[in-house]
């Protein structure tokens, strides 16, 4: 699918791509150019969050921004246009007017887009308060003429009041400044925005500023009560002991977030993981007392300098000679053809907590790595994962994961497994416990191990040898060698 097209008029519209092999949307997270912006031929001009990445979007060709279709924070189908740029080479179009904030400007902007542009020019005024991220975009002004219906006006009534909640103004003045939240709470509280003196940076609305327009608003309701009472020094006398804060704070105490993005990608996947194949877990305490030493000793090896060495590493190289000693757990099941496909390679996925959420990059042939190139490309795994810019490539093809809930103290779980593995390891925390060592008591570090399969391709026994493996290769390292 061609992500560009070009119009007589040397308009190129460059369209969202498909990023992650067949993914169908992405957010778009953050715009690095403004309209009238010259940009040139691979300059990054957004960033957009798919199902599991961040990833950034070059620009395929010189010219002037003519024009951004979605704000920050909206997430935009595959193959629609996300920006337009005139590679003419004359000056910026008449669109580029809205970026520099000149309000009598917004009724010709208005006039110039064709009709089938209409729906995405009419999203524009989203751009402020839609509360991703701080930009100049968000003081975009506001068209004379826009229509409920889009950006979400479905699901609210086609009044003024509600277009001003849904982001869309329906008068010609400037909308006010306020972030999703904050409007869900102005409405339930009833408090016009329009009235509010914003206390934020660049006028930014508050939830402060609506609690404190709602006070004054909302002392003299019990009046209404005794409203029907000839005497008229009533309402005077209930005025003062009206308790303003009550309503305000039960507008506080939730929060609605949207789910998209990678908690979106997450929860479709563990539902239909869920529901899909018939897990079993099962357990099993082992002594690592033995691992540990030689992660420590490993530490110090010359031939491991510079490498992430730690128990999870040792835990993924214990786990893949399971795999070698048991071949079958390493497959996966084909609905479609009644297939069980068995995998001659292993692609070792790492459950890994981000600021997005948590993703499963994998390490591609992990089988035939050394323990240094294991360490290396455990180590390069994390940081990518923790900056955010694991690509959508490396989350697919998995065959099975560990998970190491152990670094939040956690003793074990029953994992879900990732789509299409077999099989998925939890690692627990790494304890000093009493346990009985040569017939006697002593404190050893012990942790405790989870296996969740797929049983409808791992029989029990299978599963039990693939865990019972690797938990002895944990609790005589040198199993490494004898079993490798």
């Amino acid at each position: 699918m061609t992500t560009m097209t070009e119009n007589a008029s040397g308009l190129r519209e460059f369209k969202m791509p498909d990023v992650g092999e067949g993914l169908t949307e992405a957010e778009i997270l953050k715009w690095y150019v403004q309209v009238g912006d010259t940009v040139t031929d691979g300059q990054v001009v957004c960033e957009v969050e798919t199902a599991k990445a961040a990833v950034e979007l070059p620009i395929p060709y010189d010219g002037v921004v003519s024009e951004l279709r979605f704000p920050e924070g909206t997430t935009v189908d595959v193959g629609q246009v996300i920006i337009a740029v005139d590679v003419s080479g004359g000056a910026a179009p008449a669109q580029a007017a809205p970026a520099a904030e000149q309000a009598p400007a917004a009724p010709a902007v208005t006039a110039e887009v064709p009709a089938e542009e209409a729906k995405p020019e009419g999203r524009k005024p989203v751009l402020v308060g839609y509360g991703v991220a701080e930009s100049s975009t968000k003081r975009r002004p506001r068209k004379g003429v826009e229509t409920p219906a889009q950006q979400g006006g479905t699901m609210y009534a086609a009044t003024a009041i509600q277009g001003e909640l849904n982001g869309h103004g329906s008068a010609p003045q400037q909308r006010p400044l306020a972030k999703p939240p904050v409007r869900k709470l102005a409405k339930d509280l009833g408090v016009d925005l329009a009235t509010v003196t914003p206390s934020g940076p660049d006028g930014i609305i508050t939830r402060e500023d609506v609690h404190a327009a709602a006070a004054p608003a909302q002392a003299p309701a019990p009046v209404a009560v005794p409203a029907a009472v000839p005497a008229p020094q009533a309402p005077a006398r209930v005025q003062p002991q009206a308790p303003a804060p009550v309503a305000s704070y039960d507008g506080a105490r939730e929060t609605r977030i949207p789910v998209k993005g990678v908690r979106k990608a997450t929860a479709n996947a563990m539902v239909g993981s869920a529901f899909t194949a018939p897990h079993v877990t099962e357990f099993v305490t082992v002594d690592v007392t033995r691992t540990m030493r030689l992660v420590e000793e490993l530490k110090q090896d010359k031939d491991m300098q510079g490498l992430r060495v730690n128990p999870l590493l040792l835990v993924a190289k214990a786990l893949l000679v399971a795999i070698k000693r048991n071949p079958d757990v390493n497959a996966s099941w084909d609905e479609a053809n009644q297939e069980i496909v068995q995998k001659h390679y292993v692609n070792l996925g790492i459950a890994a907590a981000t600021p997005r959420g948590l993703i499963v990059p994998n390490i591609k042939d992990a089988h035939s790595k050394t323990l240094p190139q294991l360490a290396e490309s455990l180590g390069e795994l994390v940081a990518t994962a923790r900056e955010g810019k694991t690509s959508p490539a490396a989350m697919q093809g998995g065959t099975v994961t560990i998970t190491n809930v152990g670094v939040f103290g956690v003793d074990t779980g029953t994992p879900i497994l990732n789509p299409g593995e077999s099989a998925i390891l939890a690692v627990g925390a790494i304890k000093l416990q009493p346990w009985v060592y040569k017939g006697k008591v002593k404190p050893r570090q012990v942790t405790t191990l989870a296996l969740s399969f797929d049983h409808r391709l791992v029989d029990g026994e299978l599963g039990s040898k693939v865990l019972a493996d690797t938990a002895a290769v944990l609790e005589q390292p040198k199993r490494l060698i004898t079993w490798a």
